[in-house]
């Protein structure tokens, strides 16, 4: 290793030092040459330019001096993609350096060969590379293996037709551990950029010499090798059994990232073996002890066992039931530890450790660290929601912590009881009093609409729930929109169970929400709302106090296959993300998704520890609610073909029903006109009921109901103004045109000069929008002169949820 000499970097390279520079490379004195080479060097790694001394330090290359040499090709690498023409004066002295006598210099010239990105340069790599493969010392064989991966990523075609490939194959047989290591390294470098290429072609005698190599090889060799054994589906659970009795003996390592490669190991050979083998309990207790080591190292780590921690339990939270005290936070953890432990305590509760949760969480809630506090409140209502047992001793601690008045935890604790109210209907509701005494304190958005939907909800037990939502509605206009929304709603279900009391209130917030609010959900479900209770209130009484499902045990669960895919990914920044990698992995090429072997018995695996099944042994997984991020997977899951139709449409109703009666006397009729509630007209003949589904219905580009065939195609807009397209204006829309997606544009230019040349390229999109065929324009466009263009799309390119849903990007060029 060089030690740096600060006198180095001290000073800056002006023209006279140059020209000193040169004289000393160019010097007959060893030592001077050697000390010029580092003071370009140190001036090269402050980003002063020395680009002109190329010629100068490449005759510096002839020399027996070692370290004199790694200057030159450090230098070498990093101007030889802007002076290519000169970097081939170099050339020799690397085919003549990987002939060396002295290992470290052969290995060193075809580490640097390998590093120099110039195409000219490639070629002359070839036979060089091809004897260092096959050296007789393993430090040069194993440089010359990651050669192969750098030289793939710059010329694949050229590394195919030379045999390097099947060569690099060879290697994974090496009788040295680390050869092997930076053999499935590079291939499996290769095999990511190229998934369809079925390098890593493992079977038993392969993952054979890969486990005897994963015990000599050092900590980055026995990661790759472990990465490169996940890849593998054993034949039965004897192989697996067999394979994971070989790797058990990672999990003791220091390294916490072999440790990791290790578990991820056998989380997923574990899908493979019986339930009732005794290997497998033994495993689970193997593998508790190195993730509860892993708690003891500095911040960060811990905040990356965490997180892969957390996607473990979620699979097989009987690894860690017995555990629970490592997860109790520490008084100097960093926020984020804290939270994230915390996150872990609630997926570890049962019954047999709930007392001692509790009594955690609520020494966490009287700390000073607001989120924190905030977060320990929730995870009160969570254990309630989780473990039924232990639902009247969370919401005593709830009563306990409104009890301190502390303002943002009374409010935390209003929001997650509204939650065991939903969980345990009829069965908590005395404590709505000390609820309503801490109303005046509500100023958060959350508490506040959580407050109102308990009002509202349990209004006939309150005597005064009618003032107490009219005080709400004093400020309706400057409430959120969650507020608005559920005070209308619980204003509407106050109305249903006391008519009589509260017409004029619910006349008030109808015509607040209807007439006076520009939130179109408001008032959509303002106009629907007097519409029920207008035509037929009995209808309104079952669709708006209708039973509703409780609430799932768990509603922050990661969906089941992107949990799988996720377990395949411990260690890596995916399982830190818990996203998937192709997510956060710009132009990632075919990314393949990872599965578990065996994927059945889910709910059999994601169960909380000791705790069965209320129903009767159902082994369903709890319901995962998607978030509203997965809004573009929904899209695309729907089924949009027209239902089949068995018989006649029934005949149109009118707007009242026989024996309804309109309890808010005219109600919606006065307010939109006597016509609103009259029977829709018949749609004119050539009208058509879609006919088919998919993404083109999104667009409405199939004809949707009501819509004539031949529908509305919206007029062009500016797309591109000229300013921004160096005189190039395009205005454009989309339209169908004989059943195909056309994107129609207007191209003028305003520029002073000829364009010709044109094409376009579309980004992924929220609907994988892509070009059907190439852009045909009629070129030269001459100054002034304007051209249509009707350019055919389909939607089998790539997709990528973008924000808005319908933003589509395209560059012309």
């Amino acid at each position: 290793m060089l030690e740096p000499d600060p006198n180095y970097f001290s000073s800056f390279v002006c023209s006279g030092e140059i020209f000193e520079l040169k004289a000393e490379l160019n010097s007959d004195k060893k030592e001077k040459k050697k000390e010029a080479v580092k003071k370009v060097i140190a001036s090269m790694t402050v980003g002063k330019d020395v680009s002109a001394l190329f010629p100068d330090v490449v005759n510096c290359m002839q020399t027996d001096n070692l370290e004199l040499k790694k200057l030159v090709y450090l230098y070498l690498m990093n101007y030889a993609k802007s002076q290519p023409d000169m970097a081939i004066m170099a050339v020799n002295t690397f085919v003549k350096d990987c002939e060396d006598p002295n290992p470290l210099i052969r290995a060193l010239a075809v580490r640097t060969m390998g590093c120099i990105r110039v195409d000219k340069i490639t070629e002359y790599l070839c036979e060089p590379l091809r004897k260092c493969l096959k050296d007789e010392d393993p430090y040069v064989r194993k440089t010359a293996a990651v050669c192969v991966a750098k030289l793939h990523d710059i010329n694949a075609q050229l590394v195919e037709d030379q045999g390097f490939l099947d060569t690099l194959k060879d290697l994974i047989s090496d009788s040295n551990p680390m050869v092997v290591a930076n053999a499935v390294a590079a291939l499996s470098e290769i095999a990511e950029s190229h998934p369809n290429s079925n390098l890593m072609d493992l079977n038993p005698q392969t993952i054979n010499k890969l486990l005897t190599a994963l015990n000599e090889c050092t900590e980055w060799g026995q990661i790759f090798i472990l990465d490169c054994l996940a890849n593998y589906t054993p034949r039965d659970d004897r192989e697996s059994q067999s394979i994971c009795e070989r790797v058990t003996p990672r999990l003791s390592h220091a390294n916490s990232a072999v440790v990791l490669s290790a578990v991820k190991v056998l989380m997923k050979f574990m899908e493979m073996l019986p339930k009732d083998l005794d290997y497998y309990g033994t495993l689970l207790k193997k593998l508790a002890p190195p993730l509860v080591t892993l708690l003891s190292a500095e911040p960060e780590l811990q905040y990356v066992a965490l997180r892969n921690i957390n996607l473990i339990v979620q699979r097989r939270p009987e690894i860690l039931k017995h555990e629970m005290k490592v997860f109790f936070v520490k008084y100097n953890d960093p926020i984020y530890v804290k939270l994230e432990k915390l996150d872990i305590m609630i997926r570890l509760a049962s019954q047999a450790n709930i007392a001692q949760v509790l009594a955690e969480l609520k020494e966490y809630a009287t700390e000073v660290d607001v989120d924190f506090v905030r977060k320990a409140v929730r995870a009160i209502g969570r254990c309630a929601i989780k473990v039924e047992q232990s639902a009247e001793r969370c919401v005593s601690t709830l009563l306990d912590l409104i009890q301190t008045k502390v303002n943002y935890v009374v409010q935390e604790a209003i929001v997650v009881i509204k939650d065991i109210f939903r969980k345990y209907p009829n069965k908590y509701e005395s404590v709505i009093a000390t609820l309503c005494e801490n109303l005046d304190s509500l100023d958060e958005p959350e508490a506040r609409a959580a407050m109102i939907w308990i009002v509202g909800e349990y209004a006939e037990r309150i005597d005064n729930a009618d003032e107490l939502l009219e005080s709400f509605l004093e400020g309706f206009h400057d409430e959120s929109t969650q507020v608005q929304l559920q005070l209308l709603t619980a204003i509407v279900k106050l109305f249903l169970k006391k008519p009589t009391e509260t017409q004029e209130l619910v006349q008030q917030v109808l015509s607040l929400a209807t007439q006076d609010s520009d939130n179109p959900d408001l008032r959509d479900r303002g106009y629907i709302y007097w519409r029920l209770l207008s035509t037929d209130p009995v209808a309104a009484k079952e669709v708006v106090l209708a039973e509703k499902p409780l609430i799932s045990e768990e509603t922050d669960l990661i969906e089941p296959t992107l949990l799988e895919e996720l377990i395949c990914h411990i260690g890596t920044l995916a399982s830190v993300y818990h996203k998937p990698p192709s997510a956060f992995v710009e132009g990632s090429r075919g990314v393949q998704h990872k599965r578990l072997p065996g994927s059945t018995g889910l709910g059999e695996s994601l169960e909380s520890p000791d705790t069965g099944s209320a129903a009767g042994g159902s082994d369903a997984p709890p319901a995962v609610i998607p978030s509203q991020g997965d809004l573009l997977g929904d899209l695309l899951n729907l089924d949009l073909t027209p239902p089949a139709t068995t018989g006649p449409p029934p005949p149109p109703t009118s707007g009242m029903q026989l024996g309804a009666m309109d309890l808010l006397g005219g109600g919606l009729d006065s307010l939109m006109g006597a016509g609103f509630g009259a029977a829709p007209a018949a749609s004119p003949a050539s009208f058509s009921a879609p006919v088919s589904g998919g993404l083109d219905d999104l667009f409405d580009l199939g004809g949707g109901v009501g819509m004539p065939m031949g529908a509305y195609n919206p007029p062009k807009t500016v797309w591109l103004p000229a300013m921004k397209g160096k005189g190039l204006e395009i205005s454009g829309t989309f339209a169908r045109r004989a059943g195909i997606i056309q994107m129609e544009m207007t191209l003028i230019n305003k520029a002073m000069s000829v364009m010709t040349d044109f094409a376009i390229q579309f980004n992924r999109n929220s609907f994988g929008i892509a070009p059907a065929g190439p852009l045909q324009v009629l070129t030269p466009l001459s100054p002034n002169q304007t051209i249509e263009v009707a350019l055919p799309l389909n939607t089998v390119g790539p997709v990528m949820k973008m924000d808005p849903l319908n933003n589509l990007q395209g560059g012309s060029f």
